[in-house]
Order: C-alpha cells, then sequence, then structure tokens
C-alpha cells in the first residue's frame, strides 16, 4: 500500500472571499475566510485549522508522506506545518510542500490538474509510485482515506451516495455525478447534470455517485494525460476529472469508484463555517494524534 497523500491547497478560495453578512460569524472568523487558504480557517479549538483533521485522518489510514500544494502566497502553511520546503516532522508525519505557480497571463491558478502536475514536477518520484489526492478544505472519514491505500486498482476515487451528503438539495444538484459500470469502474463524469438524466446514472444499487475529490493515482500511468490536459472550455482550467477520463480512453477499466455512504465537511463559502465546527466539536472533542 502507498503512503504518500497530495493535498491540493492551493486554489484562490473565490466562493470562500465573497462578502456576506453572517451573524454567527466573528469578526476574526470573517478575516480568517477572507485572507486564508481554506483548509487554514481556524474552525477548531484554539483556532487550530480544519487541516489539522485532515491530517490526523490521513495518519491514522496509515499515510506517511504528505505533499501540501500551496499557492504562491501560501508562507502561513510554513508557519503551522513546518518551515523547510520538504521534510517537516508533523507528528510523525512528513510534510513537504509544492507551489502552483500562476502562469504569466493569468491572475488566478490554472486548476486542479495543474497544481498536481506542477507537484509532480517539483517531486518526480510520485511519477513511479502511487499516491493519493484530496482537497485541503473537505474533512476525509480515515475510512475512506484508508481505502484509497487499500484498492488494487491503478486508479480510483471515493464514489459517494448523494443521497447521503448533508447538504442542502440545491447544492447537491450541482455535484458532478459519476456514471460506472456494473463492477463499479468509472465509464463518465457528468457536470450540472438535469434532473432528466439521473436515473441512467444510477449505479448497480440504484445511488447517484458523487466524487469529492479523493483520488488514488498511479503516478506513472498518469503522467502523459497530467502533462497533457485540456483546458476545460467554460471554466478555463485544467481538472483533475479531464485527466481521469482521458486515462480511460486508452486504459479502461483502470478507474474504480469506491463506494462510500457518509458525509464530508466542507468549507466552501463562509456559511460553511458554522457548520463544520459544530460538526469537528460534535466528532472531535480533542485533538488525539497518539492512536
Amino acid at each position: 500500500m502507498h503512503t504518500n497523500l497530495v493535498i491540493l491547497a492551493g486554489g484562490a478560495s473565490s466562493r470562500m472571499k465573497k462578502q456576506v453578512g453572517l451573524e454567527n460569524l466573528s469578526a476574526e472568523e470573517i478575516a480568517q475566510a477572507n485572507e486564508r487558504s481554506k483548509g487554514l480557517i481556524g474552525v477548531g479549538p484554539n483556532g487550530r485549522p480544519l487541516l489539522d483533521y485532515l491530517l490526523l485522518n490521513a495518519k491514522r489510514a496509515g499515510y506517511k508522506n504528505i505533499y501540501i500544494i500551496i499557492g504562491e502566497q501560501g508562507d502561513l502553511f510554513k508557519e503551522f506545518y513546518g518551515n523547510e520546503t520538504k521534510n517537516n516532522d508533523f507528528h510523525g508525519l512528513i510534510i513537504s510542500f509544492a507551489t502552483q505557480y500562476i502562469p504569466e497571463g493569468r491572475v488566478k491558478p490554472f486548476g486542479t490538474a495543474d497544481a498536481l502536475y506542477q507537484a509532480v514536477e517539483q517531486y518526480p518520484e510520485l511519477n513511479s509510485q502511487s499516491y493519493s489526492v484530496c482537497n485541503s478544505d473537505n474533512l476525509y472519514s480515515t475510512a475512506a482515506l484508508l481505502a484509497l491505500r487499500e484498492t488494487d486498482s491503478p486508479n480510483a476515487f471515493i464514489s459517494y451516495d448523494r443521497d447521503a451528503m448533508e447538504f442542502p438539495l440545491e447544492r447537491i444538484s450541482r455535484f458532478a455525478i459519476a456514471k460506472l459500470n456494473k463492477e463499479g469502474f468509472l465509464l463518465d463524469i457528468l457536470e450540472k447534470p438535469s434532473a432528466d438524466v439521473l436515473e441512467e446514472y444510477k449505479d448497480s444499487e440504484g445511488k447517484l455517485r458523487v466524487s469529492m475529490n479523493a483520488f488514488k493515482f498511479n503516478g506513472e500511468l498518469l503522467y502523459p494525460y497530467l502533462k497533457n490536459c485540456p483546458v476545460h472550455p467554460e471554466r478555463d482550467e485544467k481538472e483533475l476529472p479531464t485527466v481521469l477520463l482521458n486515462s480511460l480512453k486508452d486504459h479502461p477499466d483502470s478507474a474504480l469508484g469506491i463506494p462510500f455512504s457518509e458525509h464530508v465537511p466542507d468549507l466552501t463559502a463562509k456559511e460553511d463555517i458554522a457548520e463544520v465546527k459544530e460538526y469537528l466539536k460534535n466528532h472531535y472533542p480533542e485533538l488525539n494524534w497518539e492512536n
């Protein structure tokens, strides 16, 4: 089983920075939401960030080498997790940082596929190994992260039961849905699904499955598709689902959807902060790094 986890944390956090009036947030929380990367917003006791909890679950799942992809202004990550670019010891995890540089002529990062491509260029050892990838602003369970380590499939993703997500229906309806074959391998990903096509996208259990960007990749197999990822025509970004689907054209049945039915706390917008704080209070009464 691999022990490498790459965490995407270099995005622009545009939705989090939108100005909204919320009475349940303090001035400090609003300031952090406007200024920090989402995974660094202090939602835990003593102002510890959400990323602490993701790292805790990663450690419990058996990951050892953590690569955090940060933006060009990502120095705050190093204040939390280690001053060196490589091989910082954080509660037994070895944390290294990759920087997602913004190409000349752009004002925002170039998407998740570009982030991962820049990371594996900076850490080329990943191109001969397997590794997992996830977001910094989602709290994936220990069980889900372990499932990515345990699968024998070259590539895989956690295939979440859409009905188990504890988000407003309007938000859930915007999630891209995955089409799987009877064996659970990925066939297609449909963005912004309309209600009239949902039935044909249900899996063998009659469930609609969504991806929350929790992947396992074979570095050698994925690299050429990562390097040559086209730009999404609407969002003007290079995205990991595009990379995965392009790899399937040459390597069918190589991306397994691992079924999970559980909620994934998410810090996308300011409205999520209070809910995530409550979730952590209920499920993580203390951060215990020893077990």
